[in-house]
């Protein structure tokens, strides 16, 4: 055979190739792709999943698969998965006729919030790389990553003192030996609290009710405030981002004690695909116990903006409208203005007790916040 024949069969098999993929290459390639945890906390790894078939007879040379991830997911660098500028990930393969191929990145969770993807970019190409088509997939994958839980021992929480040297933290610490008689079971309560004597003797569930500790509500409030400026963006991020994390290892740690716990700040969340509205709404979540009632009270806090929904001042006046009462209310915050120290005010009127959990910088001591002339509401 001459070297012409040779170079005309190899064009010919050239363009029958292209031909196949630009025709056929696209059809009948399906992906998947998935985190293997739908919510960890901040610092922990995961797993992302990808899976990809290719279901008919015709092989594929390359395919490359791109997405956009955000920078706070931190892949770890692997010989198949190319990553530029810690934001595009491209994910390299090829497929043989209905073959399947699965893969794994480990993924570190730098920081809290909501992380949502919607489509990946899908590229093949014949042998030669000659021509190239594209497609987009709707594939939705998203994780929620909770705040860092804290020791308790490292928290600076607010006490009440007793004959100079007892500290007594209600919220925190039950008397599981103090009753205050039974009452009805409501949805919450522990079962260890069910009063089975008093149960058999009026025909429903009933409960013994415990001191004043376990009977009031507690209600976690973050102020997002680092100034009286509502314009003004939130400039030390990470210091709200403490106090976010103050809420959660606090709230973990009283509503699995079996104490209704609630939140409340002037933030908000805004979900993936709802349009953004002129007036936010501020988040509240209502006092509670149980499990269920945990993981909703860490989602709301996974997706919560670093921005504010109105000044903190117009927040506690909600309450103070709404006339709460006998509610043990948590401040969080980094400041306090003379009008929120006056809601402060009003809110201990209505019977409300409320005391202050300081957001400090690292390294600031209390004494520093007290020679400024900054004294904390007990």
């Amino acid at each position: 055979m001459g070297i012409h024949w040779v170079i005309v069969i190899t064009v010919l098999i050239i363009f029958i190739q292209v031909g196949l993929v630009s025709k056929w290459g696209l059809k009948n390639i399906y992906y998947t792709r998935y985190f293997s945890e739908e919510a960890v906390f901040e610092g922990e790894e995961m797993e992302m999943v990808e899976e990809i078939i290719n279901k008919k007879l015709l092989p594929i040379p390359w395919l490359r698969l791109e997405s956009r991830f955000h920078t706070n997911l931190q892949f770890q660098h692997q010989s198949n998965l190319d990553i530029v500028d810690e934001i595009f990930h491209r994910s390299m393969f090829s497929l043989m006729p209905y073959q399947k191929i699965r893969r794994r990145h480990r993924i570190t969770c730098k920081k809290r919030g909501f992380y949502h993807q919607k489509t990946v970019s899908l590229t093949i190409g014949d042998l030669l790389g000659i021509s190239i088509y594209k497609k987009k997939l709707n594939v939705t994958t998203q994780i929620l990553v909770y705040p860092k839980l804290i020791p308790l021992k490292e928290i600076p929480l607010p006490y009440t003192s007793w004959n100079g040297d007892v500290v007594v933290r209600r919220w925190i610490l039950d008397d599981p030996f103090i009753n205050a008689g039974i009452r009805e079971y409501t949805y919450g309560d522990p079962m260890k609290r069910v009063n089975w004597n008093a149960t058999a003797r009026v025909g429903s569930l009933q409960v013994s009710k415990k001191d004043y500790t376990a009977d009031h509500q507690l209600l976690i409030y973050l102020n997002f405030d680092l100034t009286d400026d509502v314009w003004k963006s939130i400039e030390d991020e990470d210091l709200i981002e403490k106090g976010i994390s103050y809420a959660a290892s606090i709230a973990q740690s009283t509503i699995s004690q079996g104490i209704n716990t609630g939140f409340g700040c002037n933030s908000y969340i805004r979900e993936p695909d709802e349009k953004v509205r002129s007036v936010k709404e501020s988040v509240r979540i209502e006092a509670r116990s149980g499990k269920q009632h945990l993981y909703f009270f860490l989602n709301t806090l996974a997706k919560l903006k670093m921005d504010r929904s109105r000044n903190f001042n117009h927040f506690l006046k909600e309450d103070i409208d709404r006339e709460i009462r006998n509610k043990d209310i948590l401040l969080i915050t980094a400041y306090v203005s003379e009008q929120v120290q006056e809601r402060i005010e009003e809110l201990k009127r209505l019977g409300n007790s409320v005391e202050i959990l300081w957001l400090e910088k690292e390294g600031k001591r209390q004494g520093d916040r007290e020679e400024e002339g900054d004294v904390s509401v007990l």
